[in-house]
């Protein structure tokens, strides 16, 4: 971690594509071990500002600091895990293959990826699907899969987008459950989600729109600030005075 206590240090990032502002000079800091819950409507900007945090992207201009690296710099990608939207899994492989290569992508060991795999397919409640082709799962299963393989090697840094949607109430709690544990063991998390009392279990929460924060701190202390009663009527309160 070196002498910055920031996981990530975002200043002023800029991005405009297709003559478009996706990013609108964002700043922002995620502290080591901290979790940030991001709510945003679609075309926001998250999953543009995720690909900057994982260096598969260069702002037009500012920085991006991830890890101690200025990004893109290919070292910290191997501590870094990252659940997408669309399901990054190879359909004709079954879970257990899709785990066991992409435990070898992050250089785990034999040892190692089968002791995580068995803890991780129990996690996600798909020990008694391991076997089957990722073709054959339900869409929420394949969302299980692909948490899976976000989280198998033990990341320094996790982001998660939208990660328990298609996901039963039941296996949604176990989830987070096992977020705030691991942000509690010093991950660092960043979730983006539709499901805002999720986000409000994070340290902090980022409304982010049209490219831009419109705030970022602790939910009950937005709710504070803005007299608002819950985050959704905080964000479009918020959104409104931006307008």
């Amino acid at each position: 971690m070196g002498g910055d206590p920031l996981a990530i240090k975002l200043q002023d990032v800029r991005l405009k594509l297709g003559g478009r502002d996706v990013l609108r000079g964002i700043t922002l800091d995620v502290p080591y071990g901290d979790s940030l819950g991001v709510i945003g409507p679609n075309g926001a900007g998250k999953t543009t500002l995720y690909r900057m945090i994982m260096g598969l992207g260069l702002p037009d201009s500012g920085v991006v600091e991830v890890l101690g690296h200025r990004m893109p710099d290919p070292r910290p990608r191997g501590r870094i895990g990252y659940m997408p939207q669309d399901e990054a899994l190879y359909p004709d492989l079954t879970v257990r293959e899709n785990l066991n290569f992409f435990g070898q992508v992050f250089g785990m060991d034999a040892r190692r990826r089968r002791r995580r795999i068995d803890e991780i397919l129990a996690l996600v409640d798909l020990p008694d699907r391991a076997d089957d082709r990722v073709r054959e799962l339900s869409g929420g299963m394949r969302r299980r899969a692909s948490l899976a393989v976000a989280i198998l090697h033990e990341p320094d840094l996790v982001i998660l987008d939208e990660p328990t949607v298609g996901v039963d109430p039941e296996l949604r709690a176990a989830f987070w459950d096992y977020f705030l544990k691991m942000n509690s063991q010093g991950t660092t998390i960043i979730v983006s989600t539709h499901h805002l009392d999720e986000a409000s279990r994070c340290s902090r929460v980022a409304l982010l729109r049209y490219g831009e924060v419109l705030a970022c701190e602790p939910a009950q202390a937005l709710l504070a600030r803005t007299g608002a009663p819950d985050v959704e009527s905080a964000f479009l309160q918020l959104a409104r005075r931006r307008a």
